[in-house]
């Protein structure tokens, strides 16, 4: 795998158009729901192979994809791409493996507070034997181990939580939810599965407000919760000293959550990648299906930056939708918002 230059790979991200005011309703997108959460590997039948063998999921079809709407809409000239999507419970990842061009490794020493994290949260129904089955698997640690939050957060008391990654290094987290916390669809009865479904994704923002002005009054999504996090089982789940951070839950009306983590302390993250592309090992991105009117055209002139070069029209409707584009938010994490 190349090693990618660090002066270049590490340049600050070019500044991004600031959405500081509320956006009035009649310019919202509207979303019907969070669609599936994706990213980049660098050997797709390895990382299908990891997820089903190991994590429950379930291939939900396999696809290969060419042509000028792939490279207009992933941003990527000359794209071949292999797309593989993958179910837990009624939840979707998408995989993707690009033949050509070959994107770039992962950045060095990867950490739980650069503002290119992203994970996928996965329910389990027992911590104990979902960490042991991880552990038959030799997957690679990102937490110290599992750890469970403290009664005096009374948000995220009680829940047990465990970052680890795929063979790629991308961090995933396994997350238990005592009685009274989190969707009621987890608490499942002694028979049930190991592995259950993706309650949230997360991502590490700079700014929890700037934030909000995307997710909240741009895209409709509801904040469903908020808490600050710190102390030693915080800290050793990131993987990340003295880590104390604001947690905003934020929820559209189906699908997973996508889950904000602002690091108050310390704040040495480093940003997004400035010349990431969708070929990259750093890239992920959230599905986000409109429910009514131009909603791809909305978030192509929205102001945010585009990845893609423009609203892009698909006719393999073999790929889910007619119509998408895919942006990034105010820290870099790429947004595909589609249109069935």
């Amino acid at each position: 795998m190349r090693t990618f230059v660090g002066a270049i790979w590490f340049a600050l991200v070019a500044a991004l158009p600031a959405l500081a005011q509320r956006a009035p309703s009649n310019q919202r997108i509207e979303l019907a729901r969070v669609g599936s959460v994706g990213f980049t590997v660098s050997d797709l039948d390895r990382s299908v192979a990891f997820f089903t063998d190991v994590l429950g999921f379930v291939a939900a079809g396999e696809a290969e994809r060419v042509g000028e709407a792939e490279e207009r809409l992933s941003g990527v000239f000359g794209a071949r791409v292999r797309v593989a999507r993958l179910a837990l419970g009624t939840d979707t990842l998408e995989l993707s493996q690009y033949l050509a061009p070959e994107g770039r490794p992962l950045p060095v020493e990867n950490r739980g507070n650069d503002r290119w994290f992203q994970h996928v949260a996965i329910v389990v129904s027992d911590m104990d034997r979902a960490y042991a089955t991880l552990r038959a698997h030799k997957v690679r640690h990102a937490s110290t181990g599992p750890q469970r939050l403290p009664d005096s957060n009374p948000n995220a008391g009680g829940i047990r939580a465990f970052y680890f990654k795929d063979p790629d290094g991308h961090f995933l987290e396994a997350i238990w939810f005592p009685a009274g916390k989190g969707d009621p669809r987890w608490q499942r009865g002694s028979g049930a599965p190991t592995f259950l479904g993706i309650d949230h994704t997360a991502i590490v923002v700079e700014d929890t407000e700037a934030s909000l002005a995307v997710y909240r009054d741009l895209l409709g999504f509801t904040v469903a919760g908020q808490s600050r996090n710190y102390g030693p089982e915080q800290a050793r789940l990131n993987n990340v000293e003295g880590a104390s951070l604001l947690i905003t839950g934020l929820r559209l009306s189906a699908g997973p959550g996508v889950e904000l983590l602002e690091y108050l302390a310390p704040r040495t993250g480093r940003p997004y990648p400035a010349e990431a592309k969708s070929n990259d090992l750093v890239h992920w991105q959230t599905t986000l299906v409109a429910r009514a009117g131009d909603a791809v055209g909305l978030a192509a002139s929205s102001g945010l930056r585009l990845v893609s070069g423009g609203a892009t029209e698909i006719a393999d409707r073999a790929v889910g939708f007619s119509r998408g584009v895919v942006v990034r938010d105010p820290d870099g994490h790429a947004l595909r918002v589609v249109q069935r």
